[in-house]
């Protein structure tokens, strides 16, 4: 179909290339399949923003001849910086889940102030130019739909403007939750602060035409809260970054976590039956390597340095998201936390679906009902134990370390996985557009 006969959907997403990270994928890849379904994604993102890390081998993936539309932000993350003297170049984005020691007073201050004074996230002065911005552009430049992803939910309330002074259909995306985030209870808000909070989620509630969440039991929690038309599109993976992988096998047991390991991710009971295998099997630690990738909370690194397993551990800090993949599908056992909070059972992070992509074993701790449990085990892809289930981590590990030891762990996984492929994926989405606009 050419451009000039699809249909044109307005994408508000903050984080677009050269963004690193997880997040940048959800919309990224959707527009990379639009064009597939008759739509033709126009971009709206953020100008100089601070990304939590630049990777510019997402460049390929933006679909060729795109319109991306760009407004200058302004975020509080430089003052943050240096108020509680922290280096430039410090990734603060997650300051909830990884903190590199203990919070200081100017610490609890700073997250006092962005809870009640920029709402609803640190990109909150972006909202008002950008709906200027938008308003103006779409004047000269209809479309026929919006797509908005949250968090942060400043895209959220942006759309919500948008929509309501236009009128265009809108379908409000939701990566996360907005108050039902685990999070939401470490913002420090005031009466006023959560009051508002809440105005601006039921406003986007009710502005939406559409409502996608990543999780079942997510979109049954939104019920909760008035919501409706709410489908469920999860993550997804591409087939394309793992077509013409080669993949080889570590030589060690590899236990690869990857992504941000936070203080509510701290895997203790597994450090201590890992220690407890180390002192029972002699060439256990010489076969065994666990690898943390990416951001890791001082906690965790307090644990298992106390659980005596640290010449087992490789702490390797971020890598681009090539070699992130890399690593996902040379790893003998790929590791998947789940947050130890309240709405844990929803939860299911986007790198699940490129572990399973890689087709290697997943060891997941979290709740055993759990939609990431019922994924994983749908999927014949690997097993979730509790956090504090000693006994069944220590077995699960040693039949893990079995099974290196006689070469099975490295065939393939063969379950079927189909229905996560972004493509299929995005074609619903489409189908959702349609709807709307029809």
């Amino acid at each position: 179909m050419q451009k000039d006969q699809r249909k044109k959907v307005l994408i508000i997403s903050y984080y677009w290339p050269p963004c690193g990270g997880i997040g940048v994928l959800r919309c990224l890849k959707i527009a990379k399949y639009l064009r597939d379904f008759g739509w033709e994604p126009v971009v709206f993102t953020a100008e100089d923003a601070h990304y939590p890390s630049i990777d510019n081998s997402n460049d390929k993936d933006i679909p060729e001849g795109i319109t991306i539309l760009k407004q200058k932000i302004w975020e509080p993350y430089h003052i943050y910086k240096f108020i509680t003297g922290q280096k430039k170049d410090a990734n603060v984005n997650n300051v909830f889940y990884v903190k590199d020691t203990k919070m200081s007073f100017m610490h609890k201050l700073s997250v006092w102030v962005r809870s009640n004074f920029f709402i609803p996230d640190a990109r909150a002065l972006w909202i008002r130019p950008s709906v200027k911005f938008l308003l103006d552009y779409l004047k000269e430049n209809p479309v026929d739909a919006i797509f908005s992803d949250g968090p942060p939910h400043s895209n959220t309330r942006i759309a919500t403007i948008i929509k309501q002074k236009t009128g265009i259909p809108w379908l409000a995306d939701f990566q996360d939750p907005w108050t039902q985030v685990d999070y939401y209870q470490l913002l420090r808000l005031t009466k006023w602060g959560d009051r508002k909070h809440r105005r601006l989620e039921q406003q986007a509630f009710r502005a939406a035409n559409k409502i996608t969440i990543v999780s079942p039991t997510w979109k049954e929690d939104l019920k909760t809260l008035g919501a409706d038309n709410i489908s469920v599109i999860p993550w997804g993976f591409d087939p394309e970054d793992f077509e013409h992988r080669q993949v080889v096998p570590d030589e060690k047991l590899t236990i690869t976590h990857l992504g941000i390991m936070g203080y509510d991710r701290n895997p203790e009971v597994l450090f201590q039956a890992m220690a407890e295998l180390m002192s029972e099997i002699p060439e256990f630690e010489n076969h065994v390597e666990l690898k943390l990738v990416g951001q890791v909370d001082y906690s965790v690194v307090e644990t298992y340095r106390a659980a005596g397993i640290e010449k087992m551990v490789n702490l390797v800090g971020s890598v681009s998201r090539e070699e992130a993949l890399q690593m996902t599908c040379s790893s003998n056992l790929l590791l998947l936390l789940l947050n130890q909070q309240d709405n844990a059972k929803g939860r299911i992070p986007g790198k699940l679906f490129e572990y399973l992509a890689a087709r290697r074993p997943i060891l997941v701790m979290g709740p055993i009902d759990s939609d990431v449990a019922g994924i994983v085990g749908e999927s014949e892809s690997g097993v979730t134990v509790e956090y504090f289930d000693h006994e069944v981590i220590k077995e699960t590990l040693l039949n893990y370390y079995k099974s290196f030891v006689d070469g099975s762990i490295k065939e393939p996984l063969e379950g079927d996985i189909s229905q996560y492929s972004i493509q299929k994926l995005t074609g619903q989405i489409a189908g959702f557009l349609d709807e709307i606009s029809a």
